[in-house]
């Protein structure tokens, strides 16, 4: 990513700006037109006829609230980042964790090559070790045959990289299983890879002697990783006992799986409201991750944290990260590109680095939380807007009804009812 000094993420008082002037400020902000931001509103963002060619047996289409965080340094460069997502608090965490590592540098990303793999299982294989040599030296011809299938793919520098054979035992016997190893670019891969799979499937079939079965990608996206590191300043946060206090509840994580998969949970809040925002494949994205927390044999953290010299909390994350900006709904949906828009990003390893970023600073919000106040007194703040609006308060009310349920800690529907009905009498 590029510097771009004239692009802040740092907007203060952003939550207090109705939505039409926040909507300026992005403008201003990503230089873009607020005009763009039309695809955002429900009555001309997807459109009926757009969803029905999008999947099958469309009845209508679901929106879901898209929130900009602020205050985010990334590689360098300020972003203001949407994020899609249906629960109250996320957003605001994120871009206050996001603050507090601004004068630290903020997140700093690295990448592996845009690696997707492929599978095709092979059947009734009599010589399975001989196979897997014969398939391994066939290697030229089979990498070939798949890259003739996308030559558009080639001419911009990916196509296969690398031939894998595994011999998988089983209650049934044992498989052979061909890996294509595929670089995809600025693409997700998955269709690039699954119809190099299903185009020499059988060519593998003669080779090995056996009967291919399964032709598709996997989703433990090992080979294609993003990381990312952020430094957050223990003043900030709280001080050093807040820091101690982090450290612990992380820890836990690292060693509980029962914890490991609320503490990871939290992680998927940041990264998927980015990747569903962007029009990119969230159950890719979670299955990769999800996978990878489990790769030494026990579900376990995805993120670590430490502490610098200068008594600084420092996180880290390495994930899987198979998101793309070519094909798929980012491509066709209107409101995921506006927001491809906004985050001004170039590339698919730009666009996962702002999506680590974002996990790594909910899960230190998340983790802040818990060793301070507690989880339920922020995210009851927000949850307390829906709650007067189910409740029927009008926009001049929503304020002063949140103030007293949050105050009366009764953060209830039928307690709503009730302030609304003195507030009107």
């Amino acid at each position: 990513m590029s510097s771009d000094a004239a692009r802040s993420s740092r907007i203060s008082g952003f939550r207090k700006y109705s939505v039409s002037q926040r909507r300026a400020e992005v403008a201003e902000v990503s230089g873009l037109s607020e005009s763009r931001f039309e695809t955002w509103n429900p009555e001309s963002g997807l459109l009926l006829d757009q969803a029905d060619r999008m999947i099958e047996n469309v009845v209508g289409v679901l929106g879901t609230p898209i929130g900009i965080a602020t205050n985010f340094l990334v590689d360098g460069r300020d972003m203001l980042v949407p994020m899609a997502t249906e629960e109250p608090s996320v957003v605001a965490a994120a871009s206050n964790l996001a603050r507090m590592t601004r004068g630290t540098g903020g997140f700093t990303t690295s990448q592996t090559d845009p690696l997707m793999q492929a599978q095709i299982q092979l059947l009734d294989v009599t010589d399975p070790e001989a196979a897997r040599l014969r398939l391994l030296e066939s290697t030229e011809e089979i990498s070939a045959l798949a890259d003739s299938q996308d030559p558009r793919l080639v001419e911009v520098g990916g196509g296969v990289r690398d031939i894998i054979v595994r011999l998988v035992p089983s209650r049934r016997g044992n498989y052979v299983v061909v890996h294509l190893v595929v670089d995809v670019r600025d693409a997700m891969g998955a269709n690039a890879v699954n119809t190099m799979a299903e185009a020499v499937a059988p060519r593998l079939g003669e080779i090995a002697g056996g009967r291919p079965l399964l032709r598709i990608l996997t989703n433990k996206a090992d080979r294609r990783l993003t990381r990312v590191r952020g430094v957050f300043d223990a003043e900030l946060l709280g001080g050093p006992d807040v820091v101690e206090d982090i450290l612990d509840a992380a820890e836990l994580a690292v060693a509980d799986p029962y914890r490991a998969a609320t503490h990871n949970k939290g992680i998927m809040n940041g990264i998927t409201a980015v990747v569903s925002a962007t029009g990119n494949d969230t159950r890719a994205v979670e299955a990769g991750a999800h996978s990878h927390a489990a790769a030494q044999g026990l579900y376990s953290a995805m993120s670590h944290y430490e502490v610098d010299r200068e008594g600084n909390l420092v996180g880290t994350m390495e994930l899987p990260m198979p998101v793309g900006l070519v094909g798929g709904a980012t491509s066709v949906h209107p409101a995921a590109k506006t927001a491809v828009s906004v985050l001004g990003v170039a590339t698919a390893a730009e666009l996962a680095s702002v999506i680590m970023a974002v996990g790594l600073a909910q899960n230190a919000a998340a983790l802040r939380a818990l060793a301070t106040e507690g989880i339920q007194r922020g995210h009851m703040s927000l949850h307390a807007r829906n709650v007067a609006v189910t409740a029927g308060a009008q926009p001049h009310e929503v304020d002063q009804i949140v103030e007293r349920l949050v105050s009366d800690g009764a953060v209830r529907v039928e307690h709503a009812v009730e302030l609304l009905n003195e507030l009107r009498a």
